[in-house]
């Protein structure tokens, strides 16, 4: 996180049973060092006694919906309250690749940066997971680039995108999803184009009815620039 300091070797804690999650917060700010909390499932459900031997199952005869959601937010909260990433323990059934699938997914749209992996068949699978689509990726750069315009150009703290109002809590969650897509490597397509004032025309374009009115500037093609 800003500001920490430590040796040139980062470290992860993995919190791993009842007593692990009860201090969370002190492991998170026990190094500066520190770089990751990490979800251990095996060795937490053991400490719990939880009824299964499936690691990350939900226990026999358990009502609820989710027994891990509890020490999964703890722990991404305690991370990201300490500037650390979140990462989500191993997936053992190395060849149930539609359980990793939506055990990753879930991960990752709770908030957390990563998953173990055990085998080099898991990787590809725990990958996509984590990396945004190429529709949440096109719009989270348009949500950066029309709140830049319109809070450096037009000095407003808050506008329409399209249907949607922008301001800067919509700025913060589309940078989380743009920071992730440029990781993944994805392109982008669309670019942020300012509206036309009425009556005005874009330098080399008639003005027409496809132009948004003022305040909803939409994405174009990149190569249209």
């Amino acid at each position: 996180g800003a500001g920490r300091r430590g040796g040139g070797i980062g470290l992860g804690a993995r919190i791993g049973d009842a007593r692990g999650l009860a201090n969370v917060e002190a492991i998170a700010a026990a190094s500066p060092r520190l770089r990751a909390l990490v979800c251990g499932p095996a060795d937490f459900m053991a400490s719990l006694g939880m009824r299964s031997l499936q690691v990350g199952g939900q226990p026999t005869g358990y009502a609820g919906s989710d027994a891990y959601h509890y020490p999964l937010l703890r722990i991404l909260v305690a991370a990201r309250s300490h500037g650390l990433a979140a990462i989500d323990g191993p997936y053992l059934a190395i060849g149930d690749l539609g359980g990793l699938r939506a055990a990753a997914v879930s991960a990752a749209a709770l908030g957390y940066d990563g998953k173990w992996v055990l085998h080099p068949g898991q990787i590809d699978v725990v990958n996509q997971a984590f990396s945004p689509s190429q529709d949440d990726y096109e719009r989270a750069e348009l949500i950066l680039d029309a709140y830049e315009y319109y809070t450096t150009v037009e000095h407003r703290g808050a506008a329409m995108l399209g249907d949607e109002m922008i301001d800067e809590a919509s700025r913060k969650l589309a940078l989380v999803t743009a920071v992730k897509g440029r990781a993944a490597g994805l392109a982008r397509s669309l670019r942020f184009e300012p509206p036309v004032p009425a009556g005005q025309s874009p330098p080399g374009r008639a003005t027409s009815a496809e132009h948004a009115p003022r305040g909803e500037g939409l994405g174009q093609s990149a190569g249209q620039r």
